[in-house]
């Protein structure tokens, strides 16, 4: 089995003065990340931590991100970035699946260390804090890391990816996207806790002998322009909604195009690219923006274009190498047409949902492919088959390239007294691709206002799952059968 610190480890004890990351300001050798690796793989080893066992990290970016990594590989463990804010029920469900030796954080959360060992530090800290954790049952070591993400029903689901995994899925998109190399600097601005952010564009740099510029993330988004300005990126991989606001200050006069000018891949994931935007960096930028696909599950990317010259503008590319893929209708049978939903095999998939093999049944089929849950079409061009997203099986809200299930956020609507239903879709935003909205059905006699559930909203979600937008209804569109129809309230929703 190939481990990701056995490939890394050696790139990082070989030319040990070159450059490895930039971080606030300055750059740091490989022989700096070296010892970073070295002082938390003591401090985890002196906790008691050992095989088998999952550190939680709830960090921004930093160098500690890819230190804490190594050095949980290293002790044979597995490594788990959370969203500090994604609220303290989904990550209370979270640990309680994942059940931590530890949990690392930027900030107290006093909630947490009531039942879990919880460790604060900086994110510019050389040393952790010296601490004693928790052992827990242990998993399998060559499970690499595992992501938290919540289910269609507002549960908490874990995504467990091993080493295999994730080389594989570096190795082929290195090979795919012929024109980055191991002399590139990447940007790294896209959440840890992101299956795209990790792995594209930390772990994949690293794995090349790539430099990497780190911002801990894109808000404010002064500290990301610093980043790719001193620290001159190559190679960006960003959600759309980071792309947008960068054409959109360049446009207004309030970037000068020639801070992006040095650029020479930029690529997109994690929703659905504008049309308007490849017009825009092709304007602005004289590049046009490559655009890519992927999935928590599939660690994560299973289609990218390959350069700009051989793109498709509205393809999200081929299928990467190493997969196996096909067709079948919305009710799971197969099909010889070239629409339908996407299913995926290959190195790069999960062998299934932690702890939960019933979830894991319902995404695989008989043969080992795992359904998507995206309906596509497919086009040949040039001899090669490319990929194109028509629509999402599921009703899955895309903010800014992080996903909002409706029903979670529903749950949490329904909690505000004045509350008796809530029906939550997603509504287009120029920006950020979707905001969800929400209609909302009172309770007799009660009063409330869009200003009230937007509150209470905030005061139990993360800011990106909150509704931008209420709307009161006396009833909701229902079919023959009683069941909401949510097609008609997002037509509704985007002015149909």
């Amino acid at each position: 089995m190939r481990r990701l610190e056995e490939i890394i480890i050696p790139i990082l004890d070989s030319e040990g003065n070159k450059d490895c990351y930039w971080w606030d300001g300055k750059w740091y050798t490989r022989k700096n990340l070296r010892e970073l690796v070295a002082n938390c793989e003591s401090v985890l080893r002196n906790a008691g931590f050992s095989r088998g066992q999952r550190l939680v990290v709830m960090l921004r970016n930093s160098p500690l991100i890819p230190a804490l990594s190594l050095a949980v590989w290293r002790l044979g463990g597995t490594f788990c970035p959370l969203n500090e804010k994604a609220g303290l029920e989904s990550l209370t469900g979270t640990l309680d699946l994942i059940k931590p030796f530890a949990v690392i954080t930027e900030h107290p959360i006093p909630e947490l260390a009531q039942k879990w060992t919880c460790i604060t530090t900086t994110l510019d800290s050389v040393n952790l804090p010296a601490f004693t954790g928790k052992t827990q049952p242990p998993e399998s070591d060559e499970l690499a890391i595992i992501f938290a993400t919540s289910g269609t029903t507002g549960l908490p689901k874990a995504v467990p990816l091993t080493h295999e995994n994730l080389i594989s899925n570096c190795e082929a998109v290195h090979a795919t996207v012929t024109s980055m190399n191991g002399d590139d600097v990447f940007l790294t601005v896209l959440p840890n806790f992101h299956s795209f952010g990790y792995t594209v564009t930390i772990i994949l740099p690293l794995t090349i002998g790539a430099r990497i510029a780190i911002a801990p993330s894109f808000l404010p988004p002064a500290a990301t322009i610093r980043a790719i300005t001193e620290a001159e990126v190559d190679v960006m991989f960003v959600v759309p909604a980071i792309m947008s606001f960068l054409l959109m200050s360049v446009e207004k006069g309030k970037l000068p195009p020639e801070t992006l000018a040095r650029i020479r891949v930029i690529c997109t994931g994690g929703d659905k690219l504008n049309p308007n935007l490849h017009k825009m960096s092709l304007k602005f930028l004289g590049r046009d923006i490559m655009e890519g696909y992927g999935l928590t599950e599939t660690s994560p990317v299973i289609c990218v274009n390959h350069d700009c010259k051989t793109q498709i503008t509205g393809s999200i590319g081929p299928v990467i190498p190493g997969y196996e893929y096909k067709l079948k209708t919305r009710e799971g049978q197969g099909t010889t047409d070239k629409e339908g939903v996407l299913w995926v095999k290959g190195a790069s998939v999960t062998p299934g949902y932690l702890h939960a093999p019933e979830i894991t049944a319902e995404r695989f089929d008989s043969d080992g492919f795992f359904n998507t849950g995206d309906y596509v079409k497919l086009e040949t061009h040039n001899g090669e088959e490319f990929v194109y997203i028509l629509d999402r099986v599921t009703d899955i809200i895309i903010v800014g390239g992080f996903n909002v299930y409706p029903q979670e956020v529903e749950k949490v609507l329904a909690e505000h007294p004045a509350v008796h239903q809530a029906v939550v879709v997603g509504m287009p935003h120029d920006i950020n691709g979707q905001i969800p909205k929400a209609y909302i059905m009172l309770e007799d006699g009660a009063d409330a206002t869009d200003r009230d559930i937007i509150r209470f909203a905030k005061e139990h979600l993360a800011h990106f799952k909150v509704p931008r937008s209420v709307e009161f209804v006396n009833e909701f569109p229902l079919s023959g059968t009683g069941k909401i129809l949510r097609r008609v309230l997002r037509d509704r929703a985007a002015g149909k």
